[in-house]
């Protein structure tokens, strides 16, 4: 969740001697940040990241990709890339996962890829009302390139030297880690709300390169969803009124990973094929420290829906202390919905919906 952490840090290297802090940014990110998740302002177009419960959601087979560059005008920023593939198998009221996930910090120095297997499964309640359990089991491999970094001996009153560092750190070269991850979460839903839970990193898996103590290993993240479908002109979601979609979506994020939690609020408008989005990120109630505030992101979502295609692109304003020199984030996300035609078998009559939360 680096939103609620590291942008704490760099606030605080920004108050000081940028130029040479940020040569080390990175290097201290590899060994400071290691409990900060990537973020994602779309993150109902990313649900295999969102909650292992949402894997099949669609009821067919379905493709999502995202992408999100994070503070591009800082030498710290983000690079992060999804890909998911998901499916429902009514016959066995099972949704099935594959999740595949690259995070790069800095200009390279740190990157992360994840590898995830997911099962949901789906109880129903009655024709509108269902509840989804999740599994995952995650690999992940994390590692750094140290070589290009600079250390502080290598400066002088007069500027960086050129010379060979001594720095201990630099004769690890390349370090790397793997470790195997879970999580789980469970989502309730019907035709018009959705709430939702999910805890990741549920073991606790060691990601530092340095093992100093059980105290580094990986905070559990956990996350609240919830939101509403609220129909407008007459569209009420059963599908035989209108054609169009016509629906106010006001939802809710809040999750917490060690000390720092976070939420994002907004709403989302479908006027089919058209959706907009806008949401604020922050925890003004809530102050880690007395001299930062806690404001981080005022977003804004334009989508495109069309049949089984989704296209989503996003960019987050800093309203933070870092500021519009940071670049804010971009994010794009797309999505696709094969056609699927589930086997039937006699006396089976039920027809699984799909979930109503938003598509970004």
């Amino acid at each position: 969740m680096r939103d609620s952490g590291c942008v704490r840090l760099v606030e605080t290297f920004n108050m000081m001697n940028k130029k040479l802090l940020l040569t080390v940014l990175v290097g201290v990110f590899a060994l400071l940040c290691q409990a900060q998740d990537p973020q994602f302002s779309q993150f109902y177009a990313n649900p295999l990241y969102l909650n292992p419960a949402l894997a099949g959601g669609a009821n067919a087979p379905r493709v999502t990709m995202n992408y999100r560059n994070q503070w591009p005008g800082l030498s710290a920023n983000y690079v992060t890339t999804a890909f998911g593939l998901d499916h429902y198998f009514s016959d066995i009221n099972s949704g099935v996962g594959l999740y595949v996930m690259n995070d790069v910090q800095g200009t390279g120095n740190l990157r992360s890829t994840e590898v995830s297997g997911i099962y949901s499964y789906q109880i129903r309640f009655n024709e509108n009302t269902a509840l989804r359990v999740g599994l995952q089991g995650t690999f992940a491999n994390r590692g750094a390139d140290l070589t290009s970094l600079t250390f502080g001996d290598q400066y002088t009153n007069r500027g960086f030297s050129g010379n060979p560092t001594l720095d201990p750190l630099a004769a690890n070269g390349t370090p790397s880690i793997s470790y195997a991850d879970f999580s789980s979460g469970m989502m309730l839903y019907s035709d018009r709300y959705w709430v939702g839970i999910a805890a990741h990193h549920i073991n606790r898996p060691q990601q530092g390169f340095f093992r100093i103590s059980d105290s580094d290993r990986l905070p559990i993240k956990g996350s609240l969803q919830a939101g509403l479908n609220i129909p407008l002109g007459g569209y009420t979601g059963r599908g035989d009124e209108m054609d169009r979609e016509m629906t106010i979506s006001p939802a809710v994020l809040y999750k917490f990973q060690g000390k720092y939690d976070q939420l994002d609020l907004g709403v989302y408008l479908t006027y089919s094929p058209i959706v907009l989005g806008l949401w604020y990120r922050g925890l003004p109630i809530k102050k880690y420290e007395a001299n930062l505030n806690n404001h981080e992101s005022i977003i804004a979502l334009v989508g495109f829906r069309q049949d089984k295609f989704s296209f989503g692109y996003s960019y987050d304003l800093t309203i933070s202390t870092l500021g519009i020199p940071s670049g804010g984030s971009h994010e794009i996300s797309l999505s696709y919905i094969f056609d699927f035609e589930p086997p039937t078998r006699k006396g089976y009559r039920r027809k699984d919906k799909q979930l109503s939360c938003p598509k970004f």
